[in-house]
């Protein structure tokens, strides 16, 4: 009996066991397969996240792209108003220049004749003064009432005057039309000296000593330079704009300054030019002015920069010298400039435009 009983609780046992055996195999199974969706959203949720991260920096660069393009856009914008500003002040100018020039270039022609006329009368004069030494009262009475001796002497000096005045008058008109330079919109092998000389000329009113300005000195260290390939009107704009920078300079620093502080230290630009490794030809303007400051150093030639009063620079200048120098004549331009001492401008072009890029 007892066997029997033992036999029966065995095969109940046995039975307990296979089905836990088998809701074990189940749960294992159920695990594995649990383990394996995890495993697979883990994945999927994790290239979701790649994906994303992937999606927000592609809108990020081109976020970043767009916004390089709009300021491509404005530079460019602003570049073609101000090179259009140029070009119709260029053509101003050159108009100007030739209206001024036909009717100066007939009096400079006469003025040898009647200078010549004005001699040959006033020597007949003293030729009847001595012949003639008691002419009727009626010429005698002319002849003080007009004051013949200072007039004698004054139409000298008048014709030497005028010869003078219209001299000037042709340089001027002279640096005008090379200045525009409308007809060079090619390389064209140009003397850099005659280009600073011109830019100078037209600056002359700023050069000179005026009730609110003082005399701003030029040296002129001038090398011996070969003609230079460039666009001549677009190097010419670069002089202008540094030169008119550096006198900026020096009358805000000379409103700064006392009578006697200008007199011991006068308002001075030097400006050097010289060859380099017989391939460059470099062009530095220096002034002791007040100098930049280095918290702006960096953004000098950023467009739409500028230290100026508002109306008084559009901030384009140096931006637009540096594409001149740069990409134009594969150049480079470069400045050096210590607070309170001035600054220092350098230009470097290649003596012709096949040359490699600047070392």
């Amino acid at each position: 009996m007892d066997n029997q009983d033992n036999s029966i609780q065995i095969q109940e046992l046995e039975k307990t066991n296979r089905i836990l055996r088998k809701k074990l195999e189940r749960c294992q199974n159920e695990r594995y397969q649990l383990e394996t969706d995890i495993a697979t959203k883990e994945f999927l949720l994790k290239k979701v996240i790649c994906e994303l991260e992937d999606s927000q920096t592609n809108l990020q660069q081109r976020g970043q792209k767009l916004e390089n393009t709009l300021d491509s856009l404005h530079q460019m914008q602003a570049q073609m108003i101000q090179s259009e500003k140029m070009s119709a002040l260029g053509q101003m100018v050159a108009g100007i220049a030739h209206e001024i020039n036909n009717p100066i270039s007939f009096i400079y022609g006469n003025i040898s004749h009647i200078s010549q006329y004005t001699h040959d009368l006033l020597r007949l004069v003293q030729l009847y003064h001595r012949y003639f030494p008691n002419p009727p009262a009626e010429i005698q009475t002319e002849r003080k009432t007009i004051d013949l001796e200072f007039l004698e002497k004054d139409a000298i000096m008048v014709l030497h005057s005028m010869n003078i005045g219209t001299e000037r008058i042709r340089e001027i008109v002279l640096s005008l039309r090379n200045f525009s330079r409308l007809d060079e919109s090619e390389f064209k092998a140009v003397d850099i000296h005659e280009g600073i000389d011109n830019t100078l000329m037209i600056l002359q009113h700023r050069l000179k000593a005026t009730d609110k300005s003082s005399r701003v000195q030029i040296i002129r260290e001038y090398g011996n330079l070969s003609h230079v390939e460039c666009y001549a009107g677009q190097l010419n704009q670069v002089f202008m704009n540094i030169l008119v920078n550096a006198l900026d300079a020096l009358e805000e620093l000379n409103a700064q300054r006392t009578y006697q502080e200008i007199r011991d230290h006068p308002s001075c630009i030097i400006i050097r030019t010289s060859v380099v490794d017989l391939q460059w030809v470099k062009i530095a303007i220096a002034d002791n002015g007040s100098g930049i400051p280095e918290s702006i150093q960096k953004q000098i030639f950023n467009p739409f920069f500028t230290t100026k009063p508002v109306g008084k620079g559009t901030g384009m200048g140096m931006a637009i010298s540096y594409q001149i120098i740069t990409e134009k004549h594969g150049g480079k331009l470069d400045f050096f400039s210590t607070p309170g001492k001035g600054t220092e401008f350098v230009i470097q072009i290649p003596i012709q435009q096949e040359i490699c890029p600047v070392i």
